[in-house]
């Protein structure tokens, strides 16, 4: 059982050592299963939007995002949350709001005008975090998941920093396949 004295510490992912901890608890928590390059294809190109929460007694992660930033076919700069995890034992101590706020904030000083994200649609736990992070549904995506269930696309339009200037829609272009999905490897779950 998790000791409630246990101070959460966060930081950002640094290397390559942190994945096996990173893919154990995003295995044991969520429903979708992962390859170990779909964690690379994120950690190695955004891994300043990847955040690792721990306890003040251990290293081995409590709570993890993982995430990514680009230019989207319509011209938005998207952020997208593609794994939000917590270890049972230690939700509803706001690890997982902490880890999205970070996330989020990144994604901003790079000039996010959006952040999207799916989960499934009877994980209310979910739904009910990241409404009160002020993310809208935005619509219903059948049989997304290899399940079989169902996911709500979930949207939070940012504003811009003050003082930030306007950045032009180039850089890296998407690549991303139907208007519907991310892609397949995209998941998140309730947390804190």
């Amino acid at each position: 059982m998790a000791d409630y004295a246990d101070q959460i510490l966060y930081r950002q992912y640094t290397t390559e050592d942190d994945l096996p901890d990173i893919m154990e608890l995003v295995q044991s928590e969520l429903s979708e299963p992962y390859v170990i390059y779909t964690y690379r294809y994120f950690l190695n190109q955004w891994p300043h939007l990847a955040y690792i929460a721990y306890t003040d007694h251990s290293t081995k992660p409590v709570g993890v995002i993982v995430s990514k930033q680009e230019i989207h076919k319509s011209g938005v700069n998207r952020g997208y949350i593609a794994m939000l995890s917590v270890d049972k034992r230690f939700r509803k101590r706001g690890i997982g709001s902490e880890l999205v706020r970070r996330s989020v904030q990144s994604m901003l000083l790079n000039g996010a005008e959006e952040v999207t994200l799916e989960t499934e649609f009877d994980n209310y736990a979910a739904l009910s975090l990241y409404a009160s992070l002020g993310f809208m549904r935005d619509k219903r995506l059948y049989r997304f998941y290899m399940t079989g269930k169902d996911a709500f696309r979930l949207v939070l339009p940012l504003a811009p920093l003050p003082g930030m200037p306007e950045l032009p829609a180039t850089g890296y272009q998407s690549n991303e396949g139907s208007a519907d999905s991310e892609g397949s490897e995209s998941e998140t779950s309730s947390t804190g």
